[in-house]
């Protein structure tokens, strides 16, 4: 497996930020718009990786969309610690981005800014902003400093506020599922996109989730070529890894949308009221932080068992 210093896809977007960059007119505040796991963060990541060494023409490659990984400026913003870049996300112990998050985000645009460079903050996931902290969000890019830069990205199956959005230039963004298979077959270095089970693959699959679908079969001896839907959901309920595993946690949903479209119409036994039902259980369970357990062992003994 390989870090990817190289931006596959996105070209027109990336295209049309270096532009407004360029032509001096890069809007103060931006929303960056598409499905999850496309890899929004990489783009934004190779756009800060441009813009802070635009001095130094050798440390970022226009031609190939690519830089070196493990430079000194590469370092600093894959760590989060460029003096100029402030990223909000939520935290983990968190479910929404909190207002002191968003109070510290203020008090770094009253800081001065190193060099006398522009300041960018970037927000994931905005779609997590509580009202304070949303509220808090809007009185400060109101009226943002000439040289402090709003970067918002929100997953774009969440609505945004519109209060925000409206103050924002809206950048929406997607992938061919040419360039899926690219980036899938890079960060593994090797033609493993033909090896996936053709029930984890269709045109909503993003990159993110089947390069860690891979990694999940690969580290617990699961055959990618052979590992259908159902085997997945089966040693799930039997390992508990809706428990132990975030990858799982993540793409519940997921999973069971990826079981219904493939058996709904192939199997007696499983109809558009049993999804309907297996739907507001799950959303319950986890809505409320109920027994997962309870959910699996239904769903393996309803819909798994022979």
């Amino acid at each position: 497996m390989s870090v990817t210093s190289k931006l596959i896809g996105h070209k027109t977007l990336f295209n049309n930020l270096i532009y407004l960059d360029q032509i001096q007119k890069f809007p103060n505040k931006i929303l960056i718009n598409g499905p999850k796991g496309i890899g929004k963060k990489i783009l934004i990541n190779h756009f800060l990786n441009y813009l802070y060494s635009k001095n130094n023409h050798k440390m970022y490659d226009l031609k190939k969309n690519e830089y070196k990984f493990n430079n000194n400026l590469s370092k600093l913003i894959s760590t989060n610690s460029h003096t100029n870049i402030f990223k909000i996300k939520k935290k983990k112990d968190k479910k929404i981005i909190d207002i002191d998050q968003i109070r510290e985000m203020i008090q770094f645009t009253n800081q001065t800014s190193f060099n006398n460079d522009r300041k960018i903050i970037i927000i994931e996931d905005i779609n997590l902003l509580g009202i304070n902290s949303a509220n808090a969000l809007l009185k400060s890019i109101e009226e943002p400093n000439n040289k402090t830069y709003y970067i918002l990205i929100n997953n774009s199956e969440f609505k945004t506020l519109e209060t925000i959005k409206s103050r924002c230039l809206e950048f929406k963004s997607n992938l061919l599922n040419s360039e899926v298979i690219k980036i899938v077959n890079h960060y593994f270095n090797s033609d493993i996109y033909k090896d996936i089970n053709l029930d984890f693959i269709n045109n909503y699959n993003s990159p993110s989730f089947l390069i860690s679908l891979v990694n999940f079969l690969e580290t617990n001896d699961l055959s990618i070529k052979e590992c259908k839907i159902e085997d997945l959901l089966i040693y799930v309920v039997k390992n508990k890894s809706y428990t132990s595993d975030e990858f799982i946690r993540e793409y519940l949903n997921l999973f069971i949308e990826l079981f219904f479209y493939k058996n709904i119409n192939n199997s007696k036994k499983i109809s558009f009221k049993i999804k309907k039902y297996f739907y507001i259980k799950l959303y319950f369970v986890k809505k409320y932080n109920l027994d997962f357990e309870s959910f699996f062992l239904e769903f393996n003994d309803k819909l798994l068992s022979e």
